[in-house]
């Protein structure tokens, strides 16, 4: 006979990418947090990103043989309905196995077919939607949803308003934990205290207007005597170390990846970024000027939206993808010599912190267990 004290069973699903991966893995920390016996299973897609890092964080998972809607080729998507079919039954088959309290929905391929298995089951969902404009998926499971865990204000766009709660998106507590590092931060990158740090962040694979753009306008930088911490990015590190030469200038720190963002972020007086929601939510909690370069690439163009929510209070700077090479590095010198603006902008975007979302998503995870 089951134990009446078990806790909770808790399936959360999607992935594709980590900045979707890492928030749902702050929120089944926060989970167990909460209560150590709470079981928890992750749902993602077969192939990607989550397959390993879920299991690196010491979690179950099970993937779906689901891809999405590739926009630009028809040819692609014929086998789309069959995957999504096997995927719905597969998903049911899990719910039917673990018999989940509570199905979380974190976007991402795989969070379609098992919220949607989930809400004809009559199990309780959760989507948490980490973007200022919903996704098609999570506006049409938003519909049956339980609760919507949202990082923006004016959601109620996309979703009904009695179940909106605005949480913000969990953070990787780790990476903006700088207080007292500056100093360690710049011994790292071998750099200088006695002058102004940009750092700029593409991402783990990295950002090409990024990397064209620093690449472009070099000589300004070494000019002006500014240091940077360029992380390129994986697919980028190679070809630009070879058109860098060994002659580096001591100014310029240039990484394929950053392992400790804690440290690029302490040592960081102006930070240039992509508009990923995850970012956004860490770039909050730093509270140091920003310069936002949205990716044009990404499902609805969500990552303009992103920005222009922070622009609209005077919490960012907006440089278009398509004007960086030209603009970018002109901008960010620029604000480096205005010292009212740096705080300006410092203040404004700290004051759109919420640095407890995990917590508070976890909460309304067993709140939805419990009223139903």
């Amino acid at each position: 006979m089951e134990s009446v004290n078990r806790g909770k069973r808790i399936i959360i699903s999607g992935g594709g990418t980590g900045g979707h991966i890492f928030p749902a893995i702050a929120i089944a920390n926060a989970l167990k947090k909460l209560d150590p016996a709470t079981e928890i299973l992750f749902v993602g897609a077969s192939g990607r990103m989550e397959m390993e890092k879920v299991p690196a964080a010491g979690y179950k998972i099970i993937g779906l043989e689901i891809q999405g809607i590739q926009r630009n080729s028809i040819w692609k998507n014929i086998m789309f309905p069959i995957k999504l079919l096997k995927s719905v039954r597969r998903a049911l088959q899990i719910i039917k196995e673990f018999k989940p309290d509570a199905a979380v929905g974190v976007g991402g391929y795989a969070s379609g077919p098992l919220l949607y298995a989930a809400s004809l089951k009559g199990i309780p969902t959760l989507i948490q939607e980490q973007n200022s404009y919903a996704g098609v998926t999570n506006k049409w499971l938003g519909k049956k949803a339980d609760k919507i865990c949202v990082a923006f204000d004016g959601m109620e766009k996309f979703f009904p308003f009695d179940r909106i709660i605005k949480t913000g998106n969990p953070i990787r507590r780790e990476s903006v934990n700088i207080a007292g590092k500056h100093m360690q931060a710049l011994e790292l990158f071998k750099l200088s205290t006695f002058k102004k740090t940009i750092l700029i962040t593409g991402g783990s694979l990295g950002a090409r207007t990024l990397n064209n753009s620093i690449l472009a306008s070099l000589d300004k930088i070494i000019a002006a005597d500014v240091q940077v911490i360029w992380q390129t990015g994986k697919f980028y590190y190679k070809s630009i170390k070879e058109q860098l030469g060994d002659n580096l200038h001591p100014n310029i720190c240039v990484v394929e990846f950053l392992s400790r963002m804690d440290l690029a972020y302490a040592a960081a007086d102006l930070i240039i970024s992509r508009a990923g929601a995850g970012t956004i939510a860490e770039l909050c909690v730093i509270k140091k000027p920003v310069i936002l370069v949205p990716s044009p690439n990404v499902a609805e163009d969500h990552q303009t939206k992103n920005a222009l929510a922070l622009i609209e209070e005077a919490a960012a700077i907006f440089v278009a993808d398509r004007d960086a090479e030209a603009k970018l590095v002109d901008k960010a010198l620029e604000l480096l010599n205005d010292n009212d603006l740096q705080k300006k902008l410092g203040n404004n975007i700290g004051k759109l912190a919420l640095p407890d979302a995990d917590e508070v998503i976890a909460k309304e995870v067993i709140q939805i267990t419990i009223n139903n």
